[in-house]
């Protein structure tokens, strides 16, 4: 059968570069990097290659980076790197929209005497800065918000934001996760402190991730053990796992061009035809400030488990919301705080592209979807009603 991915929100096929790069670091040069003989210096070598293209790719500076296992680790990281290094401060702001990496340890944190702040946001996912104003308090130690939302990819107003925050005197968190490598970010001129990037979303393998601490910023060490990653992240580096991502950050320089401009019009015209053939169809989030690859479509009046069970026979690939949530029958937390009726809500298919899709792959998805919501709206009782209204 064949397979459209369109579900690259979630994760990416690893690049034949990445993985070809990556493959002689795990039976030919494998010392350890902290060794001190010669087989292993090479190693060390290696991954300072890697963490500059990590840098590059953020316009950072190399010793501004630390790898990490994942996006996850580097939210909790950043968070209570800055805790530790503030531990008198006892308040956190946040939005609501959050991955479960933050908004999961904020609740836990919250439960050991924390006060934490979640911003809200509108109709179409964005936030309002003069909320943002009022929560910052003498006791906030970190603002935690993301660059783009995972579900919806609407973009929030980084640096204006950055500019808030630091006019407080207080440190500025993004999860830059669904960001990296799909809309330039440049570190050097950043109103930001941390910035959290996981791999896996830009092509390199899963298990590996880094976080930006920029330059003067206190920091407390999250995971504790050697010396590794100048004494900020104990433990051996996954040095396969980190050179994959030293070669996908490259990779992603050279293809932002494109992602930007081919894959944003792939995305357009799947977007713009299954608005217009599917019944009662509504796009959720900003129009214009989206990352180019992500549309979040509700099909009002059908379930979305369903939606994704038959387009899934078709060889499609897409999803509900975030992975890390894939599972719940309950409405996407984002979607909920956006104000999305309940017949939307459940309804909603997340469709996410890369640089691998195709126009062809586009045409099959517009060709296979709607006459699979409309089948679905015909068994539906309240779809029936709605089609009889001629909608």
């Amino acid at each position: 059968m064949r397979t459209v991915y369109m579900d690259s929100n979630a994760t990416t096929r690893v690049a034949d570069e990445v993985l070809e790069d990556m493959l002689p670091y795990f039976c030919e040069y494998y010392g350890n990097p902290s060794s001190m003989h010669t087989f292993g210096g090479q190693v060390a070598s290696k991954l300072d290659e890697a963490r500059g293209r990590v840098a590059a790719l953020l316009g950072a500076l190399p010793e501004e980076i630390i790898f990490t296992s994942c996006g996850t680790e580097s939210d909790n990281s950043a968070i209570m790197g800055t805790l530790g290094s503030y531990p008198h401060k006892r308040h956190i702001v946040t939005t609501r929209v959050e991955h479960p990496a933050v908004l999961s340890l904020c609740k836990h944190l919250a439960g050991e005497g924390y006060s934490v702040t979640q911003l809200s946001v509108d109709r179409d996912g964005n936030l309002d800065l003069a909320e943002l104003r009022e929560s910052l308090t003498e006791d906030t130690a970190i603002v935690s918000i993301m660059h783009a939302n995972n579900e919806t990819g609407v973009i929030f107003p980084i640096e204006e934001i950055g500019r808030i925050v630091k006019s407080r005197g207080i440190v500025f968190h993004t999860d830059a996760v669904q960001t990296a490598g799909k809309i330039p970010i440049d570190m050097s001129g950043s109103t930001v402190d941390l910035l959290s990037i996981s791999g896996h979303k830009f092509h390199a393998p899963k298990g590996v991730g880094a976080l930006y601490i920029r330059k003067g910023t206190k920091f407390h060490s999250f995971l504790i053990g050697g010396h590794q990653e100048r004494g900020r992240r104990g433990g051996t580096e996954s040095v396969p796992m980190i050179i994959g991502m030293g070669k996908a950050a490259e990779l992603a320089a050279e293809f932002l061009e494109d992602e930007n401009v081919r894959v944003r019009g792939l995305r357009d015209k799947l977007e713009s035809e299954l608005l217009e053939k599917a019944p009662s169809a509504e796009l959720n989030g900003d129009r214009e400030r989206r990352t180019p690859n992500t549309t979040n479509i509700s099909f009002q009046y059908v379930e979305g488990e369903a939606i994704l069970l038959l387009i899934d026979r078709e060889g499609i690939c897409a999803s509900s919301g975030s992975a890390c949530t894939a599972g719940s029958l309950e409405p996407s937390h984002v979607l909920r705080a956006m104000g999305l009726p309940f017949t939307a809500a459940h309804g909603t298919v997340r469709f996410s592209l890369s640089r691998y899709n195709t126009e062809d792959e586009v045409d099959y998805v517009i060709e296979k979807v709607p006459p699979i919501i409309r089948r679905l709206r015909e068994i539906s009782p309240f779809g029936r009603e709605e089609l009889s209204k001629g909608s």
